[in-house]
């Protein structure tokens, strides 16, 4: 798995030095997208994350695992199957300049279980990957007003070690000691974020 890793952080390294991105073509090769991603990549459709404000780095990663099968999904793995490395350019230059969801998105949060996932990510170093407002940079996801129902799916995946692909040192190695009620807690918190 390591190995897998290194050659696709060269892949990515060699493959965006210098290449042109086409905001258009990622904008036309996204139309796909919306059906289950939402509108400009804002999702409202169960256990499916939102792309829009990702960052760039962390959507082509993501998009080069589904491609390769590293990361396992029945419907993204065949939709990643086809694009070539300017598809996966251009897709996430567009998905990461489209508006993040609204901070209360999710509707209300619980105080107490807010309060809880916020002790939490700060005990787990939260912020030292995903950055302090929780927007992600480079590999690491933008976890702030996030779907809940995803984050969750994804913290107990990670939990499971059935997750591959991005994080794959980090997240598992958090999320491992931590419950399942923690593991809501924490979901609850980044899905509320302002």
């Amino acid at each position: 798995m390591k190995r897998t890793a290194v050659c696709l952080a060269l892949w990515l390294a060699v493959t965006t030095a210098g290449a042109a991105v086409d905001l258009a073509a990622g904008a036309a090769k996204a139309q796909v997208c919306f059906a289950c991603h939402g509108p400009q990549g804002v999702s409202q459709t169960a256990q499916t994350p939102s792309l829009a404000g990702q960052p760039d780095g962390f959507l082509q990663w993501q998009l080069v695992f589904f491609r390769s099968g590293v990361r396992k999904n029945p419907v993204m793995q065949p939709m990643a199957a086809s694009l070539t490395d300017d598809d996966i350019r251009n897709l996430a230059a567009y998905f990461a300049a489209q508006k993040p969801p609204a901070a209360g998105s999710n509707g209300a949060a619980d105080a107490a279980l807010y309060a809880a996932g916020q002790q939490l990510a700060l005990r787990n170093r939260c912020a030292s990957c995903h950055r302090d407002d929780y927007a992600g940079m480079q590999a690491a996801a933008r976890t702030a007003a996030q779907r809940e129902d995803y984050l969750l799916s994804a913290l107990r995946a990670f939990k499971a070690g059935t997750r591959t692909g991005g994080g794959v040192a980090a997240m598992p190695d958090v999320v491992y000691p931590l419950g399942d009620d923690e593991l809501r807690a924490l979901a609850h918190f980044m899905a509320h974020l302002p």
